[in-house]
């Protein structure tokens, strides 16, 4: 297939799960079906998921747009690698980023499926290769182990990535590692801006990358309205496993007298790190706009998204798109499709 045949199909898939979603579909059902092998993949998480990468990506404008960023000859693969792609399991679809990239390039996917996955990897490449058959012999999934493949993008934890450049490492890679996003508050924002940024911090139960984990907040910032704003997602707390971790938590932090704010459904504790653990979210003082951009500079390597809307702020963006990523938003920040065109 050509490129313009490529694009054409990944806009029917679009059309295709925004109908599906809303049948009694086998996709559908799958989506349904997930949270009995995951229990952090809900029904609710896995449509929203879905049918954000349907209406945000596969649209003929959102994938014109981006392809356009680039010279045609990127994407005119003479002679298709096989892509060993790793794929994470902390949200749903988090694989599919990479599929669509391999195959927009003129690649072979080969997927190594998460054991966390659910079947959602395999309901939507499913779903793919109904729309358009002439993908079939460009992917392959797995959940055993991977051969005979060109090159390799693999997504996991700190340690696993140490695992990943060993094994890996005489192949062309990208090998992402723990990232974390936090936001910068002035103690200025909207009601409606801090109810998005309640958005970035629970959807997925905040076990995602982009998922704000860490606040920098001035000097006596008032947590008032901050917590009032958390209130729509107070229902995390009835998830069993959201709550296991809350409850863990606040037990350590009040057998040990350690400071924190408890809204009753997620801790506010003061903490230098950046990525806090589920039911958690950690905050710091900064002095100035110059301190809160050297603690982002500082932090680079583990950092995400960056969410503010005080003037300065270094590459941030606006409280609640964190979740909502443009095809160009690359994970750790690392151009897919220049890496994929260079194979």
């Amino acid at each position: 297939m050509n490129l313009s045949k490529r694009i054409d199909a990944f806009v029917r898939l679009g059309k295709r799960i925004l109908k599906d979603v809303t049948e009694d579909t086998l996709f559908n059902r799958t989506l349904n079906k997930a949270f009995t092998h995951n229990q952090w993949f809900t029904p609710e998480y896995c449509h929203f998921a879905i049918v954000s990468i349907a209406e945000k990506w596969l649209t003929a404008t959102a994938l014109n747009n981006w392809i356009e960023n680039y010279p045609k000859d990127k994407f005119s693969t003479k002679n298709p690698k096989e892509v060993a792609v790793i794929m994470a399991g902390n949200v749903p679809f988090v694989g599919f980023h990479d599929l669509l990239c391999t195959l927009i390039v003129g690649h072979r996917f080969v997927g190594k499926i998460s054991s966390k996955d659910g079947g959602l990897m395999q309901g939507i490449v499913d779903l793919l290769l109904e729309t358009e058959p002439q993908f079939d012999n460009f992917i392959n999934l797995t959940d055993g182990k991977i051969s005979n493949f060109d090159a390799v993008i693999a997504t996991g934890s700190d340690n696993s990535a140490r695992y990943f450049e060993y094994y890996f490492g005489k192949y062309p890679s990208i090998i992402r590692k723990n990232r974390h996003s936090l936001a910068v508050l002035s103690n200025k924002e909207s009601d409606n801006e801090l109810e998005a940024l309640a958005n970035d911090i629970f959807l997925y139960f905040g076990m995602g990358c982009r998922n704000v984990s860490k606040l920098l907040v001035p000097i006596n910032f008032k947590f008032d309205r901050l917590i009032e704003s958390f209130e729509k997602h107070n229902q995390i707390i009835n998830h069993n496993k959201y709550a296991n971790n809350f409850e863990y938590h606040r037990a350590i932090y009040l057998m040990n007298n350690i400071e924190h704010l408890d809204s009753g459904f997620v801790l506010i504790k003061p903490d230098e790190s950046i990525g806090s653990p589920v039911g958690v979210v950690y905050y710091q003082n900064y002095s100035s706009i110059e301190s809160a951009n050297e603690y982002i500079t500082m932090h680079s390597d583990k950092l995400q998204c960056i969410v503010s809307s005080i003037p300065g702020i270094s590459n941030s963006i606006a409280f609640g798109k964190t979740q909502n990523p443009e095809l160009s938003d690359y994970a750790d920040g690392i151009d897919t499709i220049e890496f994929l065109s260079s194979l």
